[in-house]
C-alpha cells in the first residue's frame, strides 16, 4: 500500500514568500510516498520516495546476536546503505567490485543504525538481529534522511512478523517512538526545508537532523560550506527541521495504519 502527501506547512516561515525551483515554498517537504510490504521476501520492507529520491529499504530478522552481545539478553539493530550505480546522473563503480566501502557509505550506514536503536528497546528485542538494508535507487537529495524515514516502517513491520511468528513474547514493545529524518539548509540566505540535489550544491549551509516522535533530537549534522552561520540561522533550521519531521512521523503513523495486504 502506498501513502502519499502534497505537505504544505500550515505555518508560514520568514522566507515562505520566497517560490523554490520546483514551486515549493521553503518549508515545504517534497511529496513524500512510502510502499510498504514492496519486498516479498522481507520480514519487512518500505519504498520510499522524496520526490525523485527513491530508496528501498529492508529489514531481515535472525535468531541471535552478535558475539559480544551474547548472553546479555539484547538484540541488535544495525544498517548498510548502498546505491546502484546509476542512481545518480552518471554511473558509479559497485563498491563490491572495489573491495572496498567508501568512507561516505560507511558513514551512512552507521548513522541508520544509531537512529533506529534510538528508538528501540533492546531487552524487549530478544537475543534477535534487525540488519536494515537500505538501497538507493535514484539520488535527487536527501538520501540518507530518506534512509532513515524508510527504514522505520520497515523495521516496525519485521517486529510485527516476529511478534506473530512468537520470535519475541506477544506483550512485547520493542519499538519506544518513531524515528524520521530531514534536511535543511540556507540558499541565498533563506532556510530551507528538504533539498533536492540542485539546491543542496548551492547551500551555504546544509544539514540533516534526525528526530524521534516525541520531538527529541537524535542527529544534528551542520555544516556552513560558506559562510558561518549564527544562532539565529541555526534555530530557525532546527525548527525547519521539527516541523518536517513531526509531518513524516505522522505519514509513517498513517503508512503503518494501513493494512499491509492491499499491497500484496
Amino acid at each position: 500500500m502506498t501513502t502519499a502527501a502534497n505537505n504544505a506547512s500550515s505555518t508560514p516561515s520568514a522566507g515562505s514568500a520566497v517560490v523554490r525551483s520546483d514551486g515549493r515554498t521553503p518549508d515545504q517537504l517534497r511529496d513524500i510516498t512510502i510502499t510498504r510490504g514492496w519486498s516479498k521476501q522481507a520480514e519487512g520492507s518500505a519504498l520510499i520516495e522524496f520526490g525523485n529520491t527513491k530508496v528501498l529499504c529492508t529489514a531481515s530478522l535472525t535468531a541471535g546476536v552478535p558475539r559480544w552481545l551474547k548472553g546479555e539478553g539484547k538484540g541488535w539493530v544495525t544498517a548498510e546503505y548502498a546505491m546502484l550505480p546509476r542512481a545518480t546522473n552518471t554511473r558509479n563503480d559497485r563498491e563490491s567490485v572495489k573491495g572496498k566501502l567508501g568512507g561516505r557509505t560507511h558513514e551512512i550506514s552507521r548513522l541508520i543504525g544509531r537512529s533506529l536503536r534510538s528508538i528501540i528497546d533492546t531487552k524487549a528485542l530478544g537475543e534477535n538481529t534487525i540488519v536494515l538494508d537500505c538501497d538507493v535507487l535514484q539520488a535527487d537529495g536527501g538520501t540518507r534522511t530518506a534512509a532513515i524515514t524508510g527504514a522505520y516502517v520497515a523495521l516496525a513491520d519485521a517486529l510485527t512478523w516476529a511478534r506473530d511468528n512468537k520470535l519475541i513474547a506477544r506483550n512485547a514493545q520493542p519499538l519506544l517512538d518513531t524515528v524520521a529524518a530531514i534536511s535543511v539548509g540556507i540558499i541565498d540566505g533563506v532556510p530551507m526545508l528538504d533539498l533536492p540535489y540542485v539546491e543542496d550544491v548551492r547551500a551555504e549551509t546544509d544539514m540533516n537532523v534526525v528526530v524521534t516522535g516525541s520531538g527529541k533530537f537524535v542527529e544534528v549534522q551542520g555544516t556552513a560550506e560558506g559562510a558561518p552561520f549564527d544562532r539565529d540561522e541555526l534555530n530557525a533550521l532546527l525548527d525547519l527541521a521539527l516541523l518536517g519531521t513531526s509531518e513524516l512521523a505522522e505519514i509513517q503513523r498513517r503508512t503503518l495504519g494501513e493494512s499491509r495486504g492491499e499491497n500484496e
